[in-house]
């Protein structure tokens, strides 16, 4: 391509702005990713927006945004802003997450160890402790005719199950009424997203105690939790090479010779672990049970598999798992119609082209993931709720919609999410009927962006199997 065929960023289509402030006015923090993806269908896959003074390039193609993620660590990056003001909050350097270069090879090794399928397996009997106490919470809520806060109640489980999991560590939020590690995580998620999309940095000039003492609750509850890890592998050798959890995998990891990293890497990547373990996967699981009571048919499929397959919910080993298909495909159909992460931005490590636009080093590429996947070219029906087109061949479609990302930063966890979606699915359908998922209004839910896109106000309604 010659350079006169080449455009500037600057001479593609997009919102008109303001002096100064840009698009900004144009935008609603919790609404953003819907706003992003109505400027795609008017503008087309390839447009422009400023926020405040910065250009922002915005691709809405699977095609091109699976380039652009594989492109990873070495042409593309998260923005640095994210570590920057990660870092500025106080909070342990955010792992693999905000990694680059070097620094997220040596740490990737060490987490994927620890993410190994082999090691995931052999905490089950763990997560469906965890699933156990969620039953019981609910069956006391349905025997009372009450209804559930229902992301409240998965985000304890997600917490209890991340914290048992990873850390071996059982702090049963689900048994009782303590959320304290809930209520800090509750403060620190929305904060970061809102600071990262601010023009304006005014938190400077004025400080938020309530999220200063949150901060520092997670890092000491992060140091606590490595330190009865590092006491536990002293006391038993053995858990090195054979690590009950993610965190003495990780540790033992890291304490190979050559491995780059030390013991902040792994407070980093517990932290991770904790804020998108948590956020992230309840997310997903509320968006999905809403989904299957509002499509009946699809949801008496899973019901009737669920059933069949498992004996009893308290005792679920892989290979049942395994054979959970259709539930399977309904976590595929809610991701993409549902995804919690509706958007990825990243920031060009040299200039580069995206198709016949310059791309300057240090731009912000906005990746729109959901335009594509509800494009009626890429799938039949696309607004449609229909487990039934993840069943069996489904590589195309695996390629158009990336709740987990694409190319070498592919999400390390996806392995154990899918698993907490579905030891949590086995049990609501293997134990309850649902009666009603409420929303405020009576009427669609609604989206909520606050780093994840949640569901708004879901209240469920049970009654136990007989």
């Amino acid at each position: 391509m010659t350079a006169s065929a080449l455009r500037n960023i600057e001479d593609l289509p997009g919102p008109r702005g303001l002096p100064l402030v840009g698009n900004l006015l144009q935008l609603r923090r919790s609404r953003i990713h819907r706003d992003v993806e109505r400027w795609a269908r008017q503008y087309g896959p390839l447009f422009r927006f400023r926020l405040g003074p910065g250009k922002i390039l915005v691709v809405a193609d699977h095609e091109l945004i699976g380039a652009l993620l594989r492109d990873r660590p070495d042409g593309f990056r998260r923005p640095a802003i994210t570590t920057e003001i990660a870092l500025e909050m106080g909070l342990i350097a955010p792992g693999l997450f905000g990694a680059e270069g070097e620094t997220w090879r040596n740490q990737r090794r060490m987490v994927m160890a620890s993410f190994d399928p082999g090691h995931v397996k052999a905490y089950l009997p763990s997560l469906l402790k965890v699933a156990q106490r969620l039953h019981g919470r609910w069956q006391k809520a349905a025997r009372a005719g009450a209804s559930i806060d229902l992301q409240a109640d998965l985000m304890r489980y997600t917490v209890d199950a991340i914290a048992g999991l990873a850390f071996g560590t059982d702090i049963n939020t689900l048994e009782s009424d303590d959320e304290v590690i809930q209520r800090h995580l509750d403060k620190i998620f929305p904060t970061l997203f809102k600071r990262i999309l601010s023009v304006v940095p005014t938190w400077r000039f004025m400080r938020d105690r309530q999220l200063d003492a949150s901060v520092a609750a997670i890092n000491a509850a992060i140091q606590g939790f490595i330190v009865q890890a590092r006491k536990r592998m002293a006391a038993d050798p053995a858990l090195r090479a054979h690590p009950s959890n993610l965190l003495e995998a990780m540790i033992g990891a890291a304490d190979l010779g050559d491995s780059g990293v030390g013991d902040r890497d792994v407070a980093g990547n517990v932290l991770t672990m904790l804020l998108a373990g948590e956020d992230t996967t309840a997310n997903t699981l509320a968006w999905m049970i809403y989904l299957l009571h509002r499509h009946p048919q699809s949801l008496l499929l899973a019901q009737e598999e669920v059933r069949r397959v498992i004996v009893d919910p308290a005792f679920v080993d892989p290979q049942q798992l395994g054979e959970l298909t259709y539930l399977e495909a309904c976590v595929h159909e809610t991701m993409r119609l549902k995804p919690v992460a509706p958007f990825l931005v990243l920031q060009a490590l040299r200039d580069t082209t995206i198709t016949n636009v310059r791309v300057p080093a240090g731009t912000l590429v906005w990746g729109v993931m959901r335009h594509d996947s509800v494009d009626e070219r890429r799938f039949a029906n696309a607004a449609a709720f229909d487990p039934q087109r993840w069943v069996g061949e489904a590589g195309a479609a695996k390629r158009i919609s990336m709740p987990f990302g694409a190319g070498p930063r592919m999400c390390p966890g996806r392995y154990l999410a899918l698993l907490e979606v579905k030891i949590a699915m086995v049990m609501l359908l293997g134990r309850f009927d649902i009666q009603g998922v409420d929303t405020p209004d009576a009427g669609e839910a609604e989206e909520r962006m606050a780093f994840t896109m949640m569901p708004v106000g879901l209240r469920l309604r049970l009654r136990e199997r007989p």
